[in-house]
């Protein structure tokens, strides 16, 4: 068998498809004669949704790093309000 599965297949045989997800790479599950889902190891999806650099190098890398902002707080009284 490769790495494709019919869903009824991989639903009786479920157990079997994750051991072929974690040894032999992403299957593959038709609906239908479509691809429909990939079954992948977590280690797998977990390099997919790695982001590629933290926020602090995004920042610095931005095109918009070198604009000084001033981003000091107004401290004047607020307005008076009748309640």
């Amino acid at each position: 068998m490769g790495n494709t599965w019919q869903l009824q297949e991989a639903k009786n045989k479920f157990s079997n498809l994750v051991d072929k997800a974690h040894h032999s790479g992403p299957q593959f599950v038709t609906k239908h004669g479509k691809e429909s889902v990939v079954i992948i190891a977590i280690e797998d999806y977990r390099k997919l949704n790695k982001p590629k650099s933290d926020l602090v190098s995004f920042l610095k890398k931005s095109p918009l790093s070198d604009i000084n902002i001033d981003l000091a707080r107004d401290k004047s009284p607020s307005r008076d309000i009748e309640l």
